[in-house]
């Protein structure tokens, strides 16, 4: 997509993103900062924020961009608990839901942006994994036809990772954020927003970016996009669809990757850390990497699961490239999003070294331990202030109610730990053992493991 010929003025509280690669890197990372993660909350499982003021509350005041619409999603199948016990009593359920998560939002440039950028552009984010209705999904590797999935797609030889589709199209008629699938309301709110902006003679695009368990969702929701015409509209127009992913795992066959790249024509830039070992499941045996595309063919058309291939177009990464990183053996840092948005600010071409953009190295250690500590800043450094409390008048901590008003209320500086960006690594271990073992037996005590391991963190 064309790049605008002039940049904005720098904003107060965060670098500007001024490139589709700073844009969308953003929009994918603001979707951990905002996910309330903390089950003491009765809005644990929503968006901290009101989406009126959404990009200001993340630090991206001026981005140029307005939040259309938060997505939701939940896993009717499994009857278990985002969380370590019930968040909240039932008298509070019109508050918020038991299942169902924030996963991500739809956005749309601002009027002036539209002029900078020459198109109106929509953008839709998807979160990566946190809760356990989300880890289920991921451990789910089985594959299933995507037309079974209640995705429509002409044929019948597509096939995808059961547990990420499930995740995108399930739906809870008892929940009121969950009673569309986060599939209706994604491809609701950009149809709307395009035969609106088609409607008023403007240039569209779609982009669509996510990290991890969000990449995953991404390219199925492009690929959905794009099959459902949900870009396009009665007069004949066609708004572009383009996927920006980070760290995501492989999602579908080698049909799959036909119908996306060749028959749809949805380009896709997939960002990994070549340390990384997500994005090299599910398939760990039949894979692109492994074997020449005509033995992945062979092996598919013979029915046999677990044939999977990445989409669009790797830009690899390696953490060992950049002075600012430390040598360490924990694999969640090789997967965290601000340590692959701090390689991909420093990346000017293989062999062309390592030199940054303008991104505060200290972003890297919001949720980690992955800075070297000559740089002197502290591990795990992102705080949310006291968790939400507030002191009253009369000396009282309480919660405040979310998106309100603090008339009366007098706010203090006490400071308490909170959950950043990054899962559990034990978490992280048993997705990767999860995938690299045909054991039932073991797949069962590795999940859980990773329950008890939750429950104790949480």
């Amino acid at each position: 997509l064309p790049e605008p010929t002039h940049q904005p003025p720098p904003a107060d509280t965060h670098p500007l993103p001024t490139t589709a690669s700073d844009r969308y890197r953003e929009f994918a990372q603001a979707t951990y900062d905002s996910f309330d993660y903390d089950r003491f909350s009765p809005y644990s499982g929503s968006c901290r924020f009101p989406p009126k003021t959404f990009f200001q509350d993340v630090g991206l005041a001026g981005v140029g961009y307005k939040v259309s619409r938060y997505l939701y999603a939940t896993w009717n199948d499994v009857k278990l608990p985002n969380f370590g016990t019930r968040k909240h009593k039932s008298a509070d359920d019109k508050m918020w839901s038991e299942s169902g998560t924030f996963i991500g939002f739809v956005t749309v440039s601002t009027d002036e942006e539209t002029a900078r950028l020459g198109r109106r552009d929509i953008a839709v984010a998807w979160r990566g994994t946190i809760t356990r209705l989300e880890w289920v999904a991921d451990l789910t590797a089985n594959q299933r036809r995507l037309s079974e999935m209640g995705i429509p797609c002409p044929d019948p030889n597509v096939k995808v990772e059961m547990g990420f589709a499930l995740l995108y199209t399930d739906k809870d008629e008892d929940c009121r954020f969950c009673r569309y699938s986060a599939r209706e309301q994604a491809l609701a709110e950009v149809r709307k927003l395009v035969e609106l902006y088609h409607g008023r003679a403007e240039e569209v695009s779609v982009m669509v970016t996510g990290h991890s368990l969000g990449s995953a969702l991404a390219m199925l929701s492009a690929f959905d996009i794009a099959e459902t015409g949900a870009n396009a509209t009665p007069d004949g127009r066609t708004a572009p669809v383009c996927v920006f992913s980070f760290a995501g795992p492989r999602v579908g066959n080698l049909r799959f990757r036909r119908r996306f790249e060749r028959e749809l024509g949805v380009p896709a830039l997939h960002v990994v850390n070549v340390h990384d070992s997500v994005p090299k499941v599910p398939g760990v045996f039949f894979n692109e990497a492994a074997f020449p595309e005509a033995v992945l063919r062979a092996v598919d058309g013979l029915g046999v699961g677990g044939v999977y291939t990445h989409l669009g177009v790797p830009l690899a990464l390696d953490h060992r490239a950049s002075p600012f990183l430390k040598d360490t053996i924990d694999i969640t840092c090789y997967h965290n999003l601000e340590a692959h948005l701090h390689l991909l600010d420093g990346f000017r071409g293989r062999g062309e070294g390592f030199d940054l953009g303008g991104r505060d190295p200290a972003l890297v250690d919001k949720s980690t331990d992955f800075l070297r500590d000559d740089h002197k800043v502290p591990p795990v450094w992102y705080k949310a202030e006291n968790k939400g409390l507030v002191r009253t008048d009369d000396g009282r901590w309480v919660l405040l109610p979310r998106h309100t008003g603090t008339s009366t209320i007098t706010r203090r500086t006490l400071t308490i730990t909170s959950r950043g960006s990054v899962s559990p690594p034990q978490a992280e271990l048993i997705y990767v053992a999860y995938y690299c073992s045909l054991n039932v037996i073991v797949r069962a005590a590795l999940y859980a493991a990773c329950r008890v391991d939750l429950e104790r963190r949480w």
